[in-house]
């Protein structure tokens, strides 16, 4: 559950905004991993592709059915049947913007209380749901909040009756909101912690000063503890009615039987006694001077706000390509302006809109010793510059093709359609919103572009912000006070695996059975292998790879090299420059990116289908032959020193980065971490030694998933990676065994200006070929693998509302990694947190786990492995990463076996092997916090 305030990342004005934040969701957590010259040829590169050309504007809205109930539930259905999966979502239209004076916070209040039982199923609906295999949550946001669910297909009805029962039966009382207001205030003081969250609060409250727009989506902790039971009460029977309710159903089902049920389920709530108002529009307000803030941090930040209209002007689509000519990659206007000159580290923009106004949001990080003024003076020359000059009808066109290929490409699974459907629905009164927008967008020319820019992009019509970093230790602006409640939180009762079978409703009798694709292996001479999945769900091509080329294989005094080169890749090859590679995926909407990792270097990248030879090419030039231009390498080691400044300032960072120091010795490769003088080393010469050594064909694996011709692509691999000749053996690391010592060690970091602890407890743990993994991948999900249905969730979040976040991971790749539990606390709650998370590791050692929670977990592992093989990202990587770690050619079909045979008794001899509670290490990194030592458990 989150908040968000805006829409962004995509750049499209309403939802498509929304589903790049969906990886931050709290109720799950995997386990996971933390030269010959060769001139592509591309003249010829649509050949492969032959009369595949698709009005791509409809292919996400094709076949969507709008239906209304006779109490005015509008239901969105939209069959795919790709795979056994569906979603169900409910989003109701009633958000932050909503509130009155006095009750900020109230809408993000209640999306929490609805996860706590209703009068019919009185248990945690994040128990009912995790029951289900089905992978929930919920957010709010100015104008709507949603509720959504992926499972399997025969999980469909179950889902319709959970979601209508909470809109009619919720349980709200004195005991669970005052438990779950503890939740909300830790998550809300978690976004406290970041400096760019704080600098966007000050900035939104001095445009909207009088309207609710300008206060944060989660609310203040003053007004959500003031919040009262009847409160929430009225405000939940008010606007949790289906004729203020959207229901979209997509994915594996048939639409006549399915109506039907919906009509059974939700026809028989009766509609909402009360005409609700609609919100007034605010009147922007516009300080004479910049918003500065002056407090702990990192980096320089500057924000600035343009008031633009709302969702249905026909300036919107207008306004979208703007932003990608200004903000739209390395060749965009601003990025030239900004990054390029080194004034700043990153420039970022978003178009966001909603139903009665919106804004266009301009963000710039930049280093310690910038000069902010100069910074936004230089914006301002730049737009003036621009007006003069104008914008190319190249530039025009680039930005049309970088926004339609970022919708086809970012709607590829269910979820994400559904949420546009809905989104466009309750924002812009249209569910086909998104195909009107696209259609508009074709039709932009230069002169749209230069009138929008003079209409909104004025001095006069901005607000700037500043945020100053200063060093000050004792710096604290946490709120002295907690929760004020005298109710007795520990007398809540957890619901056992039993009460949550329970209440689950009953299942369909539908036997899923998943397709499992079948893959094709290719190896070449000089050992690149390469496995292909083709298929026409989408007209697009996914490309996932790696290369043994990461951060184990640094030296101490150079650590950071191996993430500066996989940066570098894309900054100059033989023949080209950084722009010209860059101009050439952003005229197409590709993209390709190299992150370096401790055991290799993951490559991602995705495209529409007749443009995919393009992104394999360019991928192939890069790898073989970039260059590492020294001005490129220099722009990006103050980039890297920029970012390890922000790091340090991270409570997740810093305690991550100490705990992995803790844990493994000074021979360790994973205790090695960059610091500000190893990366000032680094030479032009050190990134081409290393990318020479370490960048081989027998290192790498390329996967490719998504809608080609095998026999074309094959060969196109053949011919430009073919030729690829090394010599010798590729390099090899050896880890050293961690010999664990005899007592636990607590480390405690401070760092000033943050408001919630972040705490890392764990050990080392197994790696992924390791026999025991299935056993642990069920013991983790009893554990902690769900923030909500786990046990420390159940307890440490749900009961005792001493966390918003807690759960728990076997991370492990080729090598033995680790097992951790992570949280997110008040320094107040640290210390009772980190005590209960050791009862209940105890508890768990000695007491073992149940049948039912073994037959519970294992139900929703499977359940979410087969919505991720529904997806092109997660489907591509866990291909890949098989391959990598050497697993049987069947394990993509195999998994769900081998969880299904996994027993209790093996479960439990995999605690006791597995985790070893007395000899914890434990990190906490935030506020100053009580330093307590390790004792007996």
């Amino acid at each position: 559950m989150f908040v968000i305030s805006v829409f962004h990342r995509y750049r499209i004005p309403l939802l498509l905004f929304i589903f790049s934040l969906i990886a931050a969701v709290l109720l799950k957590h995997p386990v996971s991993e933390r030269q010959n010259l060769a001139i592509p040829q591309w003249e010829h590169s649509q050949q492969i592709f032959v009369n595949k050309k698709t009005n791509i504007l409809t292919l996400t809205t094709r076949n969507v059915q709008k239906t209304m109930l006779e109490n005015g539930l509008t239901v969105l259905t939209k069959e795919v049947h790709n795979a056994p999966v569906v979603t169900v979502q409910v989003w109701y239209k009633v958000g932050s913007g909503n509130e009155q004076p006095g009750m900020n916070g109230i809408a993000h209040q209640l999306e929490h209380i609805m996860f706590k039982g209703t009068k019919n199923r009185p248990v945690q609906f994040g128990q009912l749901f995790s029951a289900l295999g089905s992978d929930s949550n919920a957010f709010t946001s100015y104008e709507q909040t949603a509720y959504y669910n992926t499972a399997e297909s025969d999980k469909l009805k179950a889902l319709l009756e959970l979601e209508a029962d909470r809109m009619q039966n919720s349980l709200i009382d004195h005991q669970q909101l005052a438990s779950e207001k503890q939740v909300v205030i830790s998550e809300l003081e978690g976004y406290e912690n970041s400096p760019k969250y704080r600098l966007k609060r000050a900035v939104l409250k001095s445009i909207f000063p009088d309207h609710a727009y300008g206060l944060p989506t989660g609310g203040t902790k003053a007004d959500v503890e003031q919040l009262t039971v009847e409160q929430v009460r009225e405000y939940y029977q008010k606007y949790y009615t289906p004729d203020n309710a959207v229901l979209v159903i997509v994915g594996d089902f048939q639409t006549p039987q399915t109506l039907e049920t919906v009509e059974e389920i939700f026809g028989k709530i009766p509609q909402g006694q009360t005409l609700l108002p609609k919100p007034t529009p605010p009147i922007p307000q516009f300080p004479s001077s910049p918003i500065v803030l002056r407090e702990p941090g990192a980096g320089k930040l500057l924000q600035v706000i343009y008031p633009l209209p709302d969702v249905n002007h026909p300036d919107v689509p207008i306004l979208g390509v703007m932003d990608y000519i200004l903000t739209g990659g390395k060749n965009s206007y601003l990025y030239q302006v900004l990054v390029k000159s080194g004034l700043a580290n990153d420039v970022s923009a978003h178009v966001a809109s909603l139903g009665a106004i919106g804004w266009y949001d301009l963000y710039v990080n930049t280093s310690p010793n910038q000069d902010l003024r100069k910074v936004e003076d230089s914006i301002k020359t730049a737009i003036t510059k621009l007006l003069k000059r104008g914008v190319t009808s190249e530039q025009v066109k680039r930005a049309i093709t970088q926004l339609t290929a970022s919708v086809i490409l970012n709607r590829r699974d269910i979820t994400g359609q559904g949420m546009q459907f809905a989104n466009d629905q309750l924002i812009a009164g249209d569910d086909r919103y998104t195909e009107r927008y696209l259609e508009n967008v074709r039709q932009v020319k230069s002169e749209d572009v230069i009138a929008v820019i003079k209409k909104y992009l004025k001095p006069e019509a901005q607000v700037v912000g500043f945020f100053e970093p200063q060093d000050n230790a004792n710096y604290d602006h946490r709120p002295s006070t907690s929760v004020g409640t005298e109710e007795n939180l520990t007398s809540g009762v957890t619901a056992t695996p039993s009460d949550v079978i329970k209440y689950l409703p009953n299942l369909d009798d539908t036997n899923n059975k998943l397709n499992h694709p079948i893959l094709q292996k290719l190896t070449l001479a000089n050992g690149l292998r390469v496995l292909l999945l083709p298929g026409n769900s989408s007209p697009t091509v996914t490309l996932s790879g790696y290369i043994k080329a990461g951060k184990e294989f640094e030296e101490n005094e150079q650590a950071g090299l191996a993430s500066l080169v996989a940066d570098n890749l894309m900054s100059g090859t033989k023949t080209k420059d950084a722009l010209t590679i860059a101009k050439i995926l952003e005229d197409r909407g590709a993209s390709l990116n190299f992150t370096a990792q401790r055991e290799g270097v993951r490559i991602q990248g995705k495209s529409l289908r007749e443009d995919f030879s393009v992104l394999l090419a360019t991928m192939v030039d890069v790898v073989r032959n970039s260059t590492f231009p020294v001005q490129e390498l220099k722009l990006t080691r103050q980039q890297a020193l920029n970012a390890l400044n922000v790091e340090l300032d991270d409570p997740y960072q810093v305690a991550n980065r100490q705990f992995i120091q803790s844990l493994y010795p000074q021979n360790h490769p994973s205790h090695t971490f960059a610091t500000k003088e190893t990366i000032q080393r680094i030479t032009q010469r050190d990134a081409i030694a290393f990318k020479q050594k370490h960048y081989r064909p027998d290192s790498m694996v390329l996967v490719l998933v998504g809608d080609f011709d095998v026999e074309k692509v094959r060969s196109l691999i053949e011919n430009q990676f073919g030729d690829w000749r090394v010599s010798g053996k590729a390099p090899m690391v050896e880890y050293p065994i961690v010999v664990m010592t005899d007592k636990g060690v607590r480390v405690n970091s401070v760092l000033p200006g943050k408001s919630q602890a972040v705490t890392y407890m764990g050990y080392t743990g197994i790696k992924r070929q390791d026999p025991r993994f299935y056993q642990a991948l069920v013991l983790n999900q009893i554990l902690g693998g769900d923030s909500l249905s786990s046990r420390l969730g159940a307890e440490v979040r749900d009961r005792l509302g001493l966390t918003y976040e807690i759960y728990s991971n076997f991370q492990g790749g080729k090598n033995i990694g680790t097992f951790l539990i992570e949280m997110q606390t008040s320094p107040e709650d640290t210390n009772k947190a980190i005590a209960t998370t050791r009862k209940l590791l105890k508890q768990l050692h000695q007491q073992g786990v149940t049948e039912l929670e073994v037959e519970t977990a294992k139900r929703t592992l499977i359940s979410n492995y087969h919505i991720s093989l529904s997806k092109p990202e997660q489907l591509t990587a866990r291909i890949l990463m098989n391959e990598v770690y050497e697993l049987d050619e069947m394990e993509l079909r195999g998994f769900v076996e081998k969880i299904q045979k996994v027993t209790k008794n093996e479960v439990n001899q995999v605690a006791r092997q597995l985790l070893y509670p007395d000899k914890f290490v434990v990190v906490t990194a935030g506020p100053a916090i009580m330093a307590e030592v390790i004792g007996d458990w």
